[in-house]
This record gives structure tokens, C-alpha cells and sequence, in this order.
């Protein structure tokens, strides 16, 4: 079981926030954000890559500027496709939004992968230890930066 409580204190929604988690399975850290967004009606959005659902070669599909935070959990490092999922995030997400990727340790290279934000414009990416046995980068899109979208 993890304990996530460092995990939740990232998050501040309001009311008619939305979050969209894409995943391979339902986990502890869709039950947190589920839980948050109940809490101030919000809704909460996942799609999942798995047998039943999404190819780790497809796109997911998301409406443009709708959630408040992307969170990639366990799925990032075995999507072959990263680049778009990082470009599909950007799409989906709000200005000034968050995209969050998660994966067990050891697997991202987190500078690269920071760098890859930053060239596709997320700023302030950073890694932040605070889910034992996992990696967490998080990054903000900036209004009116690069893509300005």
C-alpha cells in the first residue's frame, strides 16, 4: 500500500476542476484523485492502456484545454509513442496546468525526460520524491509560451 499523503498536498481543485489520469490499470492514485475531485465536484477522466482498451500505440483521445492536471502513471515508459503522449497532454490541458509522470524507480531518465518537457514546451519541470519507490516529474504549461495553446 503506498502512502500517498505527500502526493494529495499537490493538488489544490476547485470546484468544476478537471483531472485526467492515463494509465494501464485503476490504482491507489486514481482512488486519491477520485476522492479529491468528489470533494469539490469535479470529474475526474481516465483512460487506460491495456488489453481491454488502448494499444500502447495509440493515441488517447481528450477534448482540447479541458483538464486542470495530466496525471501519466506506469504508462510512459512503455508507450511507444512518448512523444505524443507528452503533445496530447499539452492539448488537453488548461493554461497554467499540470502534467504529472509517474513511473517505478529507476525507470525514466529524468533529465532527459525533463529536457524533453522543456523542448515541448512545459516549463518548470522537476522531479519531486514523494511516493516511496517511485519517480514523479512535474511540469506546468505557461500561457502564451510557445505553443501559447
Amino acid at each position: 500500500m503506498l502512502n500517498l499523503d505527500k502526493f494529495k498536498k499537490l493538488f489544490t481543485p476547485l470546484p468544476g476542476n478537471h483531472y485526467l489520469q492515463v494509465s494501464n490499470q485503476v490504482n491507489e492514485i486514481s482512488t486519491v484523485i477520485q476522492e479529491l475531485m468528489n470533494k469539490v465536484d469535479g470529474k475526474f477522466n481516465i483512460m487506460l492502456y491495456n488489453e481491454k482498451n488502448l494499444k500502447l500505440n495509440q493515441p488517447f483521445r481528450a477534448i482540447a484545454r479541458e483538464h486542470d492536471n495530466v496525471i501519466l502513471t506506469n504508462i510512459f515508459s512503455a508507450h511507444k509513442n512518448q512523444d505524443m503522449l507528452i503533445k496530447l497532454s499539452y492539448l488537453t490541458l488548461a493554461n497554467t496546468a499540470n502534467i504529472i509522470i509517474i513511473e517505478k524507480k529507476g525507470l525514466l531518465n529524468i533529465e532527459a525526460l525533463k529536457t524533453k518537457l522543456e523542448i515541448m514546451e512545459f516549463r518548470s519541470a522537476n522531479e519531486i520524491d514523494i511516493i516511496d519507490g517511485y519517480d514523479l516529474v512535474i511540469a506546468k504549461k505557461m500561457h502564451m509560451w510557445g505553443n501559447g495553446l
